[in-house]
């Protein structure tokens, strides 16, 4: 069963360049992986610094697969030491 995933950060203005430029890095190993569908990313309109990811797999072993990977944990580390603060995730499955 498919589901969508809700990658959700905070980014203050002065590290939005540098995380567009880790998001697509991200977006390009990304595109590559089993099970992916697809994926947008989204800038909140009436909060200042919020971007959202909503991705698409086939399954949710699918996105853990991606989740653990090495790949997405390097990407993830610079992320994480650029914003200095933490990356959500929320799973959904449809009904």
């Amino acid at each position: 069963m498919a589901v969508k995933v809700l990658v959700k950060r905070k980014v203050p203005a002065d590290k939005e360049k540098v995380l567009k430029e880790y998001v697509r890095n991200m977006r390009a190993i990304t595109t590559t992986w089993p099970g992916y569908i697809s994926g947008e990313t989204l800038r909140r309109i009436d909060v200042p610094g919020e971007n959202l990811v909503v991705s698409k797999w086939r399954s949710k072993q699918a996105w853990e697969n991606w989740f653990n990977s090495s790949d997405r944990q390097r990407i993830q580390k610079q992320i994480d030491d650029l914003l200095q603060s933490e990356t959500t995730y929320e799973i959904y499955d449809y009904n």
